[in-house]
């Protein structure tokens, strides 16, 4: 029944879906699916057999019982037929040798088809060991009914040996070539028996012909071996190098989670560094901030005295006064905050114009700070907290590079039809030849010890070859510093 309805499935699967042979693309399809053999392909790959090899030699096995199963009983029955009409001009066998031959057929075409549907029921190996009990039964039986001497040339012993060997293993192999041996010698001795009273002659050369099988069967047996032992050896050397290269990545990508997680931590300490070097900055603006409201609350006495308009317009300035403070704050939380990258599409000139009240917090009042960016929109795609703090890490190493009083400035143009470039220059110190081939080394710094980490340049390049751009210095002793990035334009812009 269960075999039926896998059928009946993979029919209703071949048959094509409506209007499906009237689209061009799908006729080859439909023919596929139409085609008798295609369905009984499907059908036989369809067995729902766990292990993969088996899986593999289910298809074939199916095949292999399906046609005994059917040649089996056509032929004998071919054979009674010719027989029992008269048209059979060789010599027919005793009644006993009939009787265990016809026993056997019917026994084995039961068997094929048991085998079957054991295998439609996900039970290949059940089914193979069936197939061999089965046959090394019949065999034994009609050995016995014919006699040693009187065997013709029969292939069923190798495929025995071939089944057992190339899909149970090799324990099955010798386990089959010994059951093939326990035959033989059963022949042997009951031959021996009907021959005892003098047919010594068909002794001697039955037990030649039982030397000769089993020498051939050994020989076939050691070559199945040999060739299965290579076999096994090769999967478990493939089986074993699969697993080291599981390992391996598995290893490859914790290393990896590892290094973005290592990354982003030097990214966040990254910030919090520029957060310190700000806060010098933002602690002036809070103190002006404080002193209006401070001021304010100092004349609250006289502000009263002037009456309701003066109040009024003295608590707007603190109102305002406060929601800087508030504004100065929140951009340096929301600076500060540890987050996984997010790239997105952002214009340069507008992220640089919300970036100037930092920087002049950073530079304070002995820096000249200069902004130019071309009237077109330069749209890149990048991470925003990435790209302001590349930008702060190249303004801090500028700061720190003026003695006393200079210059910083940005400019940002598109370069070409590809790139947008920004040149951050001062008039600083410069750089000697030997420090410029370090400056992108991470932990590399000039500074004295615990005026700075080494890491600032290291992460801007980072930072800025993961948005597929590049960096170029060109700097000089006591000449200044340029810092060209180059980004890619936003596709589409």
């Amino acid at each position: 029944m269960k075999m039926m309805e896998n059928m009946a499935e993979c029919v209703r699967a071949a048959q094509p879906q409506p209007n499906s042979i009237l689209k061009g693309s799908k006729v080859g399809s439909f023919i596929k699916r139409f085609n008798i053999f295609y369905i009984l392909k499907r059908w036989l790959i369809s067995a729902p057999v766990d292990d993969p090899v088996d899986r593999r030699n289910a298809p074939f096995l199916q095949v292999l019982l399906i046609f005994l199963g059917i040649f089996i009983p056509l032929n004998k029955s071919l054979f009674l037929y010719a027989v029992l009409s008269g048209q059979w001009s060789g010599h027919v066998a005793n009644l006993r040798v009939l009787v265990v031959d016809l026993s056997t057929d019917v026994l084995m075409t039961l068997a094929m088809w048991t085998g079957v549907w054991l295998i439609r029921t996900g039970r290949f190996r059940w089914s193979l060991r069936l197939f061999l009990a089965v046959v090394l039964l019949s065999m034994a039986a009609s050995y016995v009914a014919t006699g040693v001497a009187g065997l013709p040339f029969d292939p069923m012993p190798i495929i025995l040996l071939a089944l057992g060997g190339l899909i149970l293993g090799r324990r099955a192999l010798w386990l089959t070539f010994s059951m093939l041996l326990m035959v033989l010698i059963a022949t042997l001795i009951v031959d021996s028996s009907r021959a005892a009273l003098g047919a010594g002659a068909m002794q001697v050369g039955g037990l030649g012909k039982a030397l000769s099988l089993a020498g051939v069967w050994l020989i076939i047996a050691i070559i199945f071996d040999r060739t299965v032992a290579a076999l096994r050896h090769s999967l478990d050397e493939s089986n074993a190098r699969g697993r080291e290269l599981e390992l391996a990545y598995r290893k490859l990508q914790e290393e990896t989670r590892e290094r973005e997680r290592a990354r982003g931590q030097l990214i966040h300490a990254q910030k919090m560094e520029a957060i310190g070097r700000l806060a010098s900055g933002a602690a002036h603006d809070f103190n002006n901030v404080l002193s209006i409201i401070l001021g304010y609350a100092a004349q609250r006495d006289s502000l009263a005295d002037s009456g309701t308009k003066a109040l009024y317009d003295a608590m707007e300035a603190v109102d305002i006064a406060a929601k800087r403070a508030l504004a100065i704050s929140r951009k340096l939380l929301n600076f500060s905050r540890q987050e996984v990258a997010n790239p997105e599409v952002f214009d340069v000139r507008f992220l640089l114009q919300e970036l100037l009240p930092m920087l002049k917090q950073l530079f304070g009042s002995r820096v000249r700070l200069g902004l130019d960016c071309a009237d077109s929109a330069l749209p890149v795609r990048m991470d925003v907290d990435h790209f302001g703090l590349a930008i702060i890490n190249i303004a801090a190493n500028s700061r720190d590079a003026i003695a006393d009083i200079g210059t910083f400035h940005i400019q940002a143009e598109r370069s070409d039809a590809a790139w947008v470039s920004l040149t951050c220059s001062d008039d600083g110190v410069g750089m000697s030849e030997d420090v410029r081939m370090q400056a992108f080394e991470a932990f590399f710094t000039t500074k004295p010890s615990g005026m700075g980490t080494g890491l600032g340049l290291s992460v801007v390049r980072d930072m800025i070859v993961q948005a597929g751009g590049k960096v170029e210095f060109d700097t000089q002793p006591k000449r200044g510093t340029i810092v060209r990035i180059l980004l890619p334009l936003a596709v589409g812009s």
